[in-house]
């Protein structure tokens, strides 16, 4: 099992930015990838970024050049580092968990993140 605790997310004005944070604990895989995905109202979640335990990363189109995904692995912690937000990122964030050789996936519980116009 492995469990992954959220934090960082909030209310900002539209062109500003936040930081969100995600460390996981419990049977963490040698090899991994973490990463954020996002759901709005209505809408299906979709993933946002991720990151390899040797570094590689994914963005979505969306927010490619505005946000940044980096982990510190001896933290077992994943960081998105949001600038340059605009309302049609807001969403609940979810930081994910998968290990690589099993597949087996896990989920935080979640964090609002509110960018208003």
């Amino acid at each position: 099992q492995v469990q992954l605790v959220e934090s960082g997310g909030g209310l900002v004005q539209a062109g500003g930015f936040l930081r969100l944070s995600c460390a996981a604990s419990g049977s963490i895989a040698s090899i991994n990838t973490m990463g954020w995905y996002r759901q709005a109202p209505g809408k299906q979640r979709e993933l946002v970024a991720s990151i390899f335990t040797g570094g590689s990363r994914n963005y979505a189109d969306s927010v490619k050049g505005r946000f940044t995904i980096s982990r510190d692995n001896a933290k077992n912690t994943v960081y998105l580092q949001m600038n340059s937000l605009k309302p049609e990122d807001t969403a609940v964030y979810y930081c994910n968990y998968r290990d690589w050789v099993t597949t087996n996936a896990y989920w935080g519980q979640g964090t609002q993140v509110t960018v208003s116009s």
